[in-house]
């Protein structure tokens, strides 16, 4: 399977989230064609999410895993402190009260 390059999925995903009126925006910027990313999603109450590319070996396939959750304020640092170890990673903050992602819809395995 074709990978696409990295900042290529991260602008059909951003253009999938405005089409649904979701905002989101990019906190850091990585390597275009490999940087791994990580998508926060703030519900605006303080809390947030983060989701982590993976691979199910058993149904061969890439998909989307919650790494973490928690305050914000804790999200937020985890997320710094990734960047300052990885120069390549990409970050993706969405804001949604609901939590939406999109990371469940076909096509965005990336």
């Amino acid at each position: 399977m074709t990978r696409l390059k990295t900042n290529i999925w991260i602008s059909s995903y951003l253009q999938r989230l405005q089409q649904l009126s979701i905002p989101a925006f990019i906190v850091a910027k990585g390597d275009p064609d490999n940087g791994a990313i990580l998508i926060k999603v703030n519900t605006l109450d303080g809390h947030a999410k983060i989701f982590q590319q993976s691979y199910d070996l058993l149904q061969n396939r890439r998909c989307w895993i919650k790494f973490d959750e928690g305050e914000e304020k804790e999200i937020d640092g985890q997320l710094n402190r990734q960047c300052d170890r990885d120069t390549d990673l990409w970050i993706i903050e969405v804001e949604d009260r609901e939590g939406r992602t999109l990371l469940d819809q076909s096509g965005v395995e990336g």
